[in-house]
């Protein structure tokens, strides 16, 4: 079976010694591990069970785990209603990521964490025959070529140019392993760019665990040089997600719930247009909905005390 997946920079999840396709299966090629996974509609399956809340039967059955099917006229209305959400600094920050690494000599490799659909602003970018995307999820999408938990990545040291994880450190359990898994994949140089939210209500049901202020943000990034960050959702977001979120509360029926859904996007989808404006505002940062950080691997980490001399806000 014809796989995605380059296996020259593959490597088993649990021991990081190299993978083998056989057949239909992917095997470890360490004797003491040898690991098997299944393969299926060319998708590897490379989850470590023993370190994951995901298990590969539910992969093999195709159930729902991040992403929940919806009738497809819900999905059709969903699509022609205006969203409360926009994210102001997208186009901009995925056209800088595409500079970075069009600046680097060859090809480039680039790996998309949670990356089943289009990230934000990346529509453009994925269309780029120059760079070697390689896309991942714990959710079967129209993007995903492998299936794998970011705690652990099925993939050699310092193979990638860059890491993309936008709308993901929310849902993982333990956030900061899975940085360190981006910082192991990444070349000495590579770069990162992440999209996280600060102030959001739940979204993804049982898979929703962590929010971050900005700074909250930057330290889990501490291993990396600041290239660029800021607000990517601001207050006007964060506003209309928590009077949509304000109205949810009052019901429990299903029905009931997506009626109040849809008229709270038709009366609030406009308050996010003031972040065209607040985002430039230092002390929005206090309010805002999302944080981007874009940053290069770096063989110093950034003190705590140089953190705290980084705060930009209101107060």
């Amino acid at each position: 079976m014809a796989t995605f997946l380059d296996w020259q920079i593959a490597a088993c999840p649990k021991c990081h010694h190299g993978l083998e396709l056989r057949g239909d299966t992917v095997v470890c090629t360490n004797a003491e591990c040898h690991s098997e996974f299944p393969t299926t509609e060319g998708v590897p399956i490379l989850v470590r069970e023993d370190n994951s809340i995901f298990d590969t039967q539910s992969f093999l059955k195709k159930e729902d785990t991040f992403f929940r099917s919806i009738p497809k006229w819900r999905e059709w209305i969903s699509h022609r209603i205006p969203d409360v959400s926009l994210n102001i600094n997208a186009d901009r920050n995925a056209q800088k990521l595409l500079d970075l690494l069009k600046s680097r000599p060859g090809r480039t490799r680039v790996l998309v964490v949670g990356g089943g659909v289009v990230g934000a602003g990346l529509g453009d970018a994925l269309k780029d025959l120059d760079i070697e995307w390689v896309e991942t999820d714990v959710s079967w999408g129209p993007q995903t070529k492998v299936i794998c938990d970011a705690h652990d990545l099925p993939f050699r040291d310092g193979v990638f140019d860059a890491v993309i994880v936008q709308a993901v450190l929310e849902h993982v359990v333990d956030p900061a392993r899975c940085v360190d898994e981006i910082h192991r994949v990444l070349k000495d140089d590579g770069v990162v760019y992440a999209d996280t939210p600060f102030i959001q209500q739940v979204h993804g049901r049982q898979y929703d665990f962590t929010r971050f202020t900005r700074l909250g943000h930057r330290r889990l990034f501490r291993h990396f040089e600041e290239i660029d960050s800021g607000i990517s959702c601001g207050p006007g977001v964060a506003l209309a997600w928590s009077l949509r979120y304000f109205l949810l509360s009052f019901f429990s029926s299903q029905r009931m719930r997506g009626a109040v859904s849809f008229a709270s996007r038709i009366s609030f989808f406009w308050l996010k247009y003031f972040d065209y404006y607040l985002a430039k505002k230092k002390q929005a940062m206090d309010a805002a909905s999302a944080f981007f950080f874009l940053g290069r691997k770096s063989p110093s980490i950034l003190s705590d005390r140089e953190l705290l001399s980084d705060y930009q806000g209101g107060f």
